[in-house]
């Protein structure tokens, strides 16, 4: 089954046009990699996902997103409850000034849970989930800024996966962490996408290769190329992605 669809989707910031005609499926259980250079509008599109280039007041889009055959432009959609389905995970770590339980919880509470029961059982299952809680389940109540930047990006993941989403957006989510930490994250994504489907932004070409089933390469706002990664990645349809995954530019 297909969790998300696209088609024909252009996205223009007032008269500049960033994405052309782009149309893809993305099924459940899976993930998506998408690969190409910088402002090429692969963030752009992660971005329509859960709504986000909303905040941008020059954005417009025409052409159809839809999430479980759901139009997630609809008018009456709540986009409050999108973004609960719909979680993302940002380049750079953004832990809240807060200890590492209330960070977890705090979209819970956004939805006004406060059985203390379900708060800590929300806890340990996302940390877990996360591959951190053995790291932390002593310091529940300590700052979540004294952790390391890997360990910040999986208590991300984890405040994420608390509110229980069904789709993950991951934009750069290992740009900016150490090599170990980067390994990390990447065995996270192949145990969570068992569970969520997940689509990630990313620079990284091994990177791509080693995360996801599917790749799709963007170059100046047009959809180059999409498939298998594995055939992407050794036997591309086109020269320009064949002369990109060789970095022959980029």
């Amino acid at each position: 089954m297909n969790r998300i669809y696209t088609e024909d989707v252009s996205v223009f910031y007032g008269d500049n046009q960033v994405l052309k005609n782009v149309s893809v499926s993305m099924e459940n259980n899976t993930v998506t990699a998408f690969i190409g250079p910088s402002g090429c509008g692969k963030s752009t599109f992660l971005r329509l996902f859960n709504r986000m280039n909303d905040f941008i007041g020059s954005f417009h889009k025409t052409g159809l997103v839809s999430i479980d055959n759901t139009d997630i432009y609809k008018k009456d959609i709540n986009v409050e409850d999108l973004r609960k389905k719909v979680g993302m995970v940002f380049q750079k770590p953004n832990p809240f000034p807060k200890t590492i339980y209330e960070n977890v919880i705090y979209g819970l509470r956004l939805q006004n849970i406060s059985d203390k029961k379900i708060l800590d059982e929300a806890v340990e299952t996302s940390l877990k989930r996360a591959a951190i809680w053995d790291e932390v389940k002593d310091k529940l109540t300590k700052s979540a800024l004294e952790l390391s930047g890997g360990q910040q990006q999986r208590l991300c993941i984890a405040r994420t996966l608390a509110v229980k989403p069904t789709v993950i957006l991951m934009d750069e989510p290992a740009s900016a962490l150490d090599p170990i930490s980067t390994s990390k994250i990447e065995e996270l994504i192949f145990e969570l996408k068992k569970q969520y489907t997940i689509a990630i932004v990313t620079h990284n070409m091994q990177q791509a290769a080693r995360v996801s089933d599917r790749t799709i390469f963007f170059y100046m706002g047009d959809m180059v190329e999409e498939g298998d990664t594995k055939m992407i990645f050794t036997n591309p349809k086109k020269e320009l992605t064949q002369q990109y995954i060789t970095g022959r530019f980029g």
